[in-house]
């Protein structure tokens, strides 16, 4: 591939400049008709089991070279030299036979915030990684002709078949596809086929939260009335959608800054070509590329700045590149053997983003193709469908919009400089939202605002196993409530299905944030419990979960009974799933062994259906 574009372009050195050169009534039963159910303690925690991935879930390592990517050495490595007993913590401890030397600590805010209990560094450090290898690479294109003006928002491949086109018509092609990325990706930012992201209008949104919550949910009336038609899918109750949420601009414009990439050069056309691997393209080929892009939008698109604990690749890079020989020796620190103990402290510590840590060391200037072959790859984040989305439609400038509906919490994390910083995806959508509303404050009835989307997981648990008829138990907390609310519109419907849905809601108050009060399109008191776990009774969902015993063993043993349970893993997940363990024991009169066992048979069946995250 490298010889067909180089072919074209002629002598490299003539056309390129190296990156380092250049830089819906209801008479359903009340949810209260158990006989002999009583209040219950909240439950302790449950004994681990194992828990199927889900979809969204940031996985790091699942096999042996991911350890060593991690790392830096290898599963045998760790093994030789760690016996499970937390030896590495220890590790900073002095050594007999080993010299040691004060070495200064960078002064600032950026390095105090990371938290490393540094004293004395051993002058001689072993197993050190070698520097990683570079599979990407950035070269600027010399212009083939001055009246072709200057593509920054889009992207195409160069492909190296014996008839590719000139640069010149790739360079005119790359103006013609007229892609704002502004908006959305650039085209190779492409999820699993055959779906491509599409920039749907936000048609309104509005915070579900009150003043006084402890986190914040948006509500998205997303316009899908153009989304591009992939035959045999379609938005379906209970689906997901993948949001390509880009990295906040804020943030992207100082790692450029950081790296001292001239602002001049930040937007214009620049030759992109990887030596292996799916980058940037999220579900390609493990392959080489060649690709016309912009600095600003591969960091803005493709590599993940925030999400994830520095990994010993990034700190041997900025080991290598620290031209402070005190900011060099505590890196390469970090990344020996002797360093262990205060690099687990690093990635288990405060949360830590790249920003943080450019400025935890400011002499070190890595190549910016350098940093984007370590870093990982932004991945789109998926959000559940609130509504009905066959029945979601609205009239406005005399046309008939069709629309989506999702719910958004916002996810908020420790940040060195603000207090606290919000999540990739979160974060984006909190953005758009106050801006959307803004607008409308300031008399603009229709603001163009978007969101990047495709459809993400219309296959997932709660779609697959959504069916038309059968008794239905709904067990949600927080935002986990979200698309039960489409499965109550979907379901009431039918005439024959009003008396056959149940809904248990868990929240903190219900002053400041039950999601979508009021809104389920029925007599809410008669197929919604609300608990409250700070007020009132102070009960959690679990609790209540075995409060409605009868309701629950009702439902679960019916013909086409099932019971969704939908909410954060961590607590509610958790203590629902040993709640259902409870009444097992107590309307099956089974042993704790054989409950379980009974909801994971009926999990096998379909019956008994989580997403939890």
């Amino acid at each position: 591939m490298s010889l067909g574009i180089e072919h074209q372009l002629g002598d490299p050195a003539a056309g390129y400049a190296s990156e380092e050169e250049t830089r819906a009534p209801s008479i359903a039963p009340s949810l209260t008709y158990s006989d002999d159910s009583e209040d219950q303690d909240e439950p302790q925690p449950p004994e681990v089991t194992a828990r199927r991935r889900r979809a969204s879930t940031r996985l790091i390592a699942q096999n042996p070279a991911d350890v060593q990517r991690i790392t830096g050495e290898s599963t045998q490595q760790l093994l030789d030299r760690c016996c499970g007993g937390g030896c590495c913590m220890n590790s900073q401890l002095r050594r007999e036979g080993l010299e040691y030397e004060h070495v200064p600590l960078p002064d600032n805010d950026a390095f105090r915030s990371l938290g490393l209990k540094i004293d004395e560094i051993p002058t001689t450090l072993t197993k050190i990684p070698d520097v990683p290898e570079q599979t990407t690479f950035l070269q600027s294109i010399q212009r083939v002709s001055s009246s072709l003006p200057s593509p920054t928002d889009s992207a195409i491949s160069l492909g190296s078949q014996p008839n590719s086109p000139s640069v010149e018509t790739a360079l005119q092609k790359l103006v013609l596809e007229d892609l704002d990325t502004t908006i959305q990706p650039p085209s190779f930012v492409q999820p699993h086929a055959p779906y491509h992201v599409f920039p749907a209008p936000i048609h309104n949104t509005r915070e579900l939260t009150k003043e006084g919550a402890e986190k914040r949910t948006f509500h998205f009336d997303i316009d899908i009335t153009d989304y591009p038609h992939e035959e045999g899918v379609d938005f379906k109750v209970g689906g997901a959608i993948g949001l390509y949420a880009p990295n906040d601009s804020v943030a992207v414009e100082q790692v450029l800054d950081l790296l001292l990439v001239p602002r001049f050069l930040r937007s214009k056309p620049v030759l992109l070509r990887t030596t292996r691997g799916r980058w940037p393209t999220v579900w390609g080929e493990d392959q080489a590329r060649e690709l016309v892009t912009t600095r600003r939008d591969l960091l803005t698109w493709c590599s993940d700045i925030q999400s994830y604990p520095p990994t010993k690749a990034l700190l041997r890079i900025l080991a290598e590149h620290a031209i402070d020989p005190n900011e060099k020796k505590i890196l390469l620190f970090l990344c020996s053997s002797e360093g262990q103990g205060a690099f687990c402290d690093l990635r288990t510590g405060p949360h830590i983003s790249l920003v943080q840590l450019l400025n935890a060391f400011p002499s070190a200037k890595p190549p910016l193709d350098l940093v984007f072959s370590v870093l990982q790859q932004l991945m789109p984040r998926f959000y559940s469908l609130s509504n009905d989305p066959h029945e979601s439609y609205e009239i406005r400038d005399g046309k008939q919009h069709r629309l989506i509906e999702i719910a958004v919490t916002v996810h908020e994390t420790g940040d060195w400089r603000a207090g606290t910083r919000t999540g990739v995806g979160s974060g984006f959508l909190e953005r758009q939202s106050r801006k959307f509303m803004e607008l409308r404050r300031a008399g603009i009835s229709t603001p163009r605002l978007y969101a990047p989307i495709f459809k993400g997981l219309m296959a997932n648990p709660l779609a697959k196993e959504f069916v038309s008829d059968g008794p239905m138990l709904l067990i949600g907390a927080g935002v986990g409530i979200a698309p039960f609310r489409g499965f109550v519109q979907h379901r009431l419907k039918n005439a024959n299905c009003a008396n056959k849905v149940w809904v248990l809601q868990g929240i903190r108050d219900s002053l400041v944030d039950e999601l979508y009060g009021g809104e389920w399109g029925v007599h809410e008191d008669r197929v919604k419990k609300v608990v409250q776990s700070r007020r009132g009774e102070s009960r959690y969902v679990q609790d209540e979960v075995v409060h409605q015993a009868d309701l629950v063993w009702t439902i679960i043993n019916s013909v086409d009974g099932r019971v969704f349970v939908c909410g954060s893993s961590k607590g509610m997940g958790e203590g629902v799933e040993e709640a259902l363990i409870k009444v097992a024991i107590k309307k099956g009169n089974l042993e704790h062994d054989e409950a379980a066992k009974f909801w994971n048979l009926k999990r096998d069946v379909g019956q008994y259906i989580t997403e939890t995250w």
